[in-house]
């Protein structure tokens, strides 16, 4: 059976930096406000007119195929992560296939929120498996500063998320020593609001947007800041044991661990818990926020390039998300 290989990574983030003292002149909240609560500093928010969310998927997956030494004409599947496409639909896999010039591949959208390049990983892992396909493109990319509420009223949420998009390249491969190990997926629907946009949404009387919706703050991000963070640092625990346990290691034997970039804060506690040093976990929401579906990628990638990520590695991506969902992958470097 051939097994999944990571051959390539990449990633793209806007040239508009935005420090939380910029965020100043929006609403009301400071620099230490928001590093003592999130542990972020700056983020990447898109310039109007040259980046889109399948833009910067493009760039990610520009660099990510130069690194596996792959043309775009050899992948035969995209699997693309976001929560914040160009469109309403067609999908912005769609997109981003078009300006890479890779016409007649399949595509799918994966809307997992944070979880959803770990989950995109683990789709393109199972179509390698099964051997249908033997190179996949894996992509999340976000572009969210447009969705966010950036005055008082919303400044709890605003001032988390960010912009950019990362891309990994899978290949098949017969070596059992370096591979993707295992994945694992869950969710539960049970605290779907407690991390939520409501609209616009089609279970709605007369058109799915409406001038009062428009108007409302149905549209903005609503968090439910507590519950998520006691569910996150539950499930990220949780996971990342299935992995390590599903292949026979200990947290002492992770070379390095990639969280979803959520909150600084949340990161910390599990390093604790699980009693990680801090050169066995990568963080850099200091310097992009929360990009979701795009942190991890992003994330890997410049550990990658920082050489914290050797071959005979052991690394460990974890992330937890709205829906609520939660996903780890385990992969011998």
């Amino acid at each position: 059976m051939p097994y999944s290989k990571i051959t390539g990574l990449g990633y793209y983030v806007p040239e508009n930096i935005v420090t939380n003292n910029d965020l100043t002149q929006y609403m009301d909240t400071s620099d230490a406000w928001i590093r003592e609560r999130t542990g972020i500093e700056q983020r990447r928010f898109f310039t109007y007119g040259k980046d889109t969310n399948a833009s910067m998927a493009a760039a990610a997956s520009r660099q990510a195929l130069e690194r596996a030494n792959l043309q775009a004409a050899d992948i035969q599947l995209i699997v693309y992560a976001t929560i914040t496409p160009d469109y309403y639909f067609p999908g912005s896999a769609f997109l981003m296939q078009r300006e890479l010039g890779m016409e007649g591949i399949a595509v799918i959208d994966v809307r997992q929120q944070c979880s959803g390049f770990v989950y995109a990983l683990s789709i393109a892992d199972q179509f390698i498996k099964t051997g249908m396909y033997q190179n996949v493109l894996v992509v999340g990319s976000e572009l969210q500063s447009t969705i966010l509420n950036k005055s008082n009223e919303g400044r709890n949420v605003a001032v988390i998320f960010g912009d950019g998009a990362g891309a990994a390249v899978l290949q098949a491969t017969h070596e059992d020593a370096h591979r993707l190990l295992s994945t694992h997926l869950h969710a539960d629907g049970r605290n779907a609001e407690d991390l939520y946009v409501r609209d616009p949404g089609t279970s709605r009387p007369g058109r799915w947007v409406t001038k009062e919706m428009t108007e409302g703050s149905g549209f903005d991000v609503v968090m439910n800041g507590s519950a998520v963070f006691k569910h996150a640092v539950v499930r990220f625990s949780e996971i990342i044991k299935e992995a390590l346990d599903a292949n026979g290691y200990q947290p002492t034997d992770i070379s390095l661990l990639v969280p979803h970039q959520a909150n600084l804060r949340i990161s910390e506690f599990i390093r604790q818990q699980m009693g990680l040093s801090e050169a066995q976990v990568f963080n850099n929401i200091q310097h992009y926020g929360n990009t979701t579906a795009a942190s991890i990628p992003i994330a890997l990638t410049q550990a990658w390039e920082q050489g914290r990520v050797q071959t005979g590695d052991l690394v460990c991506l974890a992330a937890f998300g709205s829906g609520f969902t939660w996903a780890s992958a385990l992969i011998r470097w």
